[in-house]
């Protein structure tokens, strides 16, 4: 390895590491405030609070890569700067696209260990996390999974237990679907099938059921069922996908296209791992063109709030896309690639005689 190309991968991992630690910091402390807000009424040790928050903390900061590579971009040339190592890089003949390919190289590659590595350790935890949050929620007594058999929710209501499997839902509606009620000691009390429920609220209408009970069995037109879920319950219950590992959220995709469910939040979260790298190396070049072209101004300040005023921008056009996205008013593919074409197409234009600077 060259010297040159050691001493900018040195400087910049250092710059990298420092920053991803204080951001971590800050998010673990918020996090701690957070939780212990949410035990105040629960009997749990004092370190209880700690271990939720370093549970949740790495789900959080995969969300803050972007800010994180941009912030430490720019750290990094403000030490090259106020060291005079850029004007010596230039005087021996290193033109700035060169640094630029180089902290783009790099980025690429922490971006490549952050989808692969950090990522499913952060859903991992985040997985943990929710599981352990749950025990102290007010709705413990009720869940719902999706697998490949459908949609299996577990309902515990006026001191009795439904058990439904579903094997699709189209909107409001579920379809194929068998209820099997139980007594507090699990003892069968009746079971329902029917092939459309309405679950738009808390009191279902079950349509043209065949209810067994008592060891027989009756037609029934309508029936009136009350459940914990509604249609909001359900599609919510579904929506942290940041718990799920990327093999995790390709299987949620099979049985979501087997259960008729809508895979466009699943497809959002799935393309946006796979972009990720390509969007940190976007905003590592984007701060360091920034720098080239504020390094007249003297206030450091200045510069970084312009770099975080450019990087919040950046971050509402990319969720503006992203909503736009999961409520289908773009193709998705358009959703999730027009941000990251955007800022290529900025960076382009603002690299241009990057090495006059």
């Amino acid at each position: 390895m060259k010297t040159y190309i050691k001493f900018l991968v040195t400087y910049f991992l250092r710059s990298f590491l420092n920053i991803f630690l204080i951001m971590f910091g800050l998010v673990f402390i918020l996090n701690i405030i957070k939780e212990i807000e949410f035990l105040n009424n629960s009997n749990v040790s004092t370190i209880y609070p700690i271990y939720l928050s370093f549970l949740s903390s790495p789900s959080v900061i995969f969300e803050m890569f972007p800010f994180i590579f941009l912030i430490s971009t720019q750290f990094f040339f403000i030490k090259l700067l106020d060291n005079n190592e850029i004007n010596i890089f230039k005087y021996s003949g290193l033109k700035n696209i060169k640094i630029l390919s180089v902290l783009s190289f790099l980025s690429f590659f922490i971006g490549i260990l952050i989808v692969t590595l950090f990522y499913n350790l952060s859903s991992n935890l985040q997985s943990y996390y929710l599981q352990l949050k749950n025990q102290f929620s007010e709705d413990k007594q009720y869940l719902a999974v999706i697998n490949k058999n459908g949609l299996w929710i577990k309902d515990a209501i006026n001191k009795q237990t439904n058990i439904i499997n579903s094997s699709k839902i189209d909107k409001n509606f579920l379809t194929n679907t068998f209820i099997a009620t139980f007594n507090e000691d699990f003892e069968l009390i009746r079971s329902i099938k029917s092939d459309k429920i309405d679950i738009k609220d808390n009191k279902w209408i079950i349509y043209n059921a065949v209810q067994f009970e008592n060891n027989t069995s009756n037609k029934i037109n309508l029936i009136e069922f009350e459940s914990n879920f509604d249609q909001k319950t359900i599609e919510s219950l579904f929506s942290n996908l940041s718990s799920l590992s990327f093999l995790e959220l390709i299987n949620l995709r099979t049985n979501y296209n087997s259960l008729n469910y809508s895979v466009v939040d699943v497809n959002i979260q799935i393309y946006k791992i796979a972009t990720y790298p390509f969007y940190l190396v976007l905003m590592t070049i984007f701060a360091s063109i920034i720098m080239f072209n504020t390094r007249k101004f003297h206030s450091t300040t200045f510069k970084i709030m312009i770099g975080l005023f450019f990087s919040v921008t950046i971050y509402y056009i990319n969720n503006f896309f992203n909503v736009m996205g999961s409520t289908e008013k773009i193709p998705l593919m358009i959703a999730i690639w027009t941000p990251i074409l955007f800022l290529s197409l900025l960076n382009l234009i603002m690299l241009t005689k990057i090495n006059e600077k």
